[in-house]
């Protein structure tokens, strides 16, 4: 069903896309069966260090990377959150999915066995951090690295030492063996040695959150998203109440205007009031019905990530997002596992390191996300980091309110503001046609993978439509059995 499509596509592009994800992340999971009300699985990171003591000494490293205009990060093994995208993926297959796990994971298996071509996104990413980050771990350099330790070209075959065996291990006995036994004892002596905070008691103690998702109506359809206490569901649906729901007539100038005024309310509400909250349930409300009312407008005016989606035949839609941050850098010996670095996202996790008390999930923009209508069902997610909501606003803009083809749809030209302080930046594509708004313009040249990378699936009453962002390699596939 769409439940075990897409499970095995997304270990396939988690663990065969170095440098912008790998499965020891966080990941959120969102289904929607016909008969069912929607729901997300959070198996996002959580803060660690259950049972440690109480101050354990800051290793973590900065770095400053030329990526996406400039990014600082924090890595190294410090900067390591509780993993849990390999609960969510075993238990949304035990739940939801029909065939045994073993099989979900023997193409992936295969795959890092005999080698995969190094995709052109993640060599770019990887041509500014290939080195600083990912040469830290002697089997993580390895397996980016020529024998003159020069990062391979985009295309060059990648085995990375050990990977095969630890999936196989999991394929064999479940999420088990990486929470408690042989690999959770090397990820959390790798971590532990190198002055980082994950303990045995942290992997023992997680566990998947299922969760009602967040529901909005647009138009004819009802749409599900990622909710709280991840932000990134709260702020799409944020922008889509302060863009308006209703069907449009093109990116005209007043559409466009409004299009940039619904992302500065919003990502300058969420700025200042919910990056740096305790717990973003209050905030998160009240921008959400500020959007609703259309307050938040007037008063809010002036990474690395995967993503798949999957529909069947029985209007089953599954939406699976998956992250690792920018990556520690930090390979644990014969695992062929990296790590995240998701306690060093600063843009995200503004409370860096000590975040909070140890089990508490972290931030996320992350909006795996399902729609439906009477005949129709869609599943639908990007990548991007703080990109992952602009991007998905526009292609629900396009597909819903201007009844776009799905393709049409997810290639469109995107602009995505930027906020800094009080800067405001425009990112925008070339395509589309700006009016007068006194912030500063940066064009690009050409579709960019910094707009992110939607990736839909749509069972249109019986008729399959599949389309993948042309800003990032993506793959599709509609299957008859």
């Amino acid at each position: 069903n769409a439940v075990d499509c897409g499970i095995a596509a997304s270990f396939c592009s988690i663990n065969s896309q170095p440098g912008v994800c790998a499965l020891a992340g966080g990941a959120f999971v969102t289904i929607w069966h016909p008969d069912e009300s929607p729901v997300t699985i959070d198996g996002n990171v959580a803060v660690p260090g259950i049972g440690s003591p109480e101050v354990v000494p800051d290793r973590a490293e900065s770095v400053t990377l030329e990526y996406g205009g400039g990014i600082t990060t924090l890595v190294g093994a410090s900067s390591v959150a509780t993993p849990g995208t390999l609960a969510a993926l075993y238990l949304a297959s035990k739940r939801y999915g029909r065939l045994p796990w073993r099989e979900l994971l023997h193409p992936t298996i295969r795959a890092v066995r005999d080698g995969f071509p190094l995709p052109t996104a993640c060599h770019y990413y990887l041509s500014y951090a290939g080195d600083v980050i990912y040469g830290r771990s002697a089997d993580g350099h390895c397996a980016l690295h020529d024998h003159d330790g020069k990062l391979v070209g985009a295309g060059a075959n990648i085995v990375v030492p050990h990977l095969a065996d630890s999936l196989t291990a999991i394929a064999e006995e479940g999420d088990r063996v990486f929470y408690a036994g042989e690999i959770a004892r090397k990820l959390v002596g790798h971590v532990t040695d190198n002055g980082g905070r994950l303990t045995m008691a942290d992997l023992g103690a997680y566990t998947p959150d299922v969760r009602d998702a967040l529901s909005i109506d647009v138009g004819d359809w009802r749409f599900a998203t990622n909710p709280l206490p991840a932000i990134g569901g709260v702020n799409l649906a944020a922008m889509l109440h302060c863009f308006g729901t209703e069907p449009i007539n093109g990116w005209t100038h007043e559409n466009l205007e409004r299009l940039v005024r619904a992302q500065e309310a919003v990502m300058t509400c969420r700025m200042q009031t919910l990056d740096t909250a305790e717990d973003v349930g209050e905030p998160a409300y009240t921008m959400l019905e500020l959007a609703r009312s259309g307050e938040l407008i007037s008063r809010y005016s002036s990474g690395s990530t995967v993503h798949t989606s999957a529909v069947d035949d029985n209007g089953l839609a599954c939406a699976i997002t998956a992250s690792s941050g920018y990556g520690a850098g930090e390979m644990p010996a014969q695992t062929g596992l990296w790590l995240n670095n998701c306690l060093g996202e600063l843009e995200l996790n503004r409370q860096g390191l000590n975040a909070g008390p140890a089990g508490k999930r972290l931030p996320s923009n992350m909006a795996p996300s399902c729609a439906r209508t009477a005949n129709k069902v869609l599943a639908v997610g990007s990548p991007g980091a703080d990109r992952i909501t602009t991007a998905l606003h526009q292609f629900l803009v396009n597909f819903l309110q201007l009844d776009l083809d799905l393709d049409r749809a997810v290639a469109l030209p995107r602009l995505h503001l930027k906020i800094d302080g009080t800067l405001r930046d425009i990112a925008i594509e070339p395509g589309l046609e700006l009016p007068d708004i006194a912030m500063d313009v940066t064009c690009y040249d050409e579709l960019s993978m910094y707009f992110g990378g939607v990736v839909a699936a749509l069972n249109d009453n019986g008729n399959f439509t599949v389309a993948a962002d042309p800003r990032r390699e993506g793959g599709t596939i509609v299957t008859i059995q």
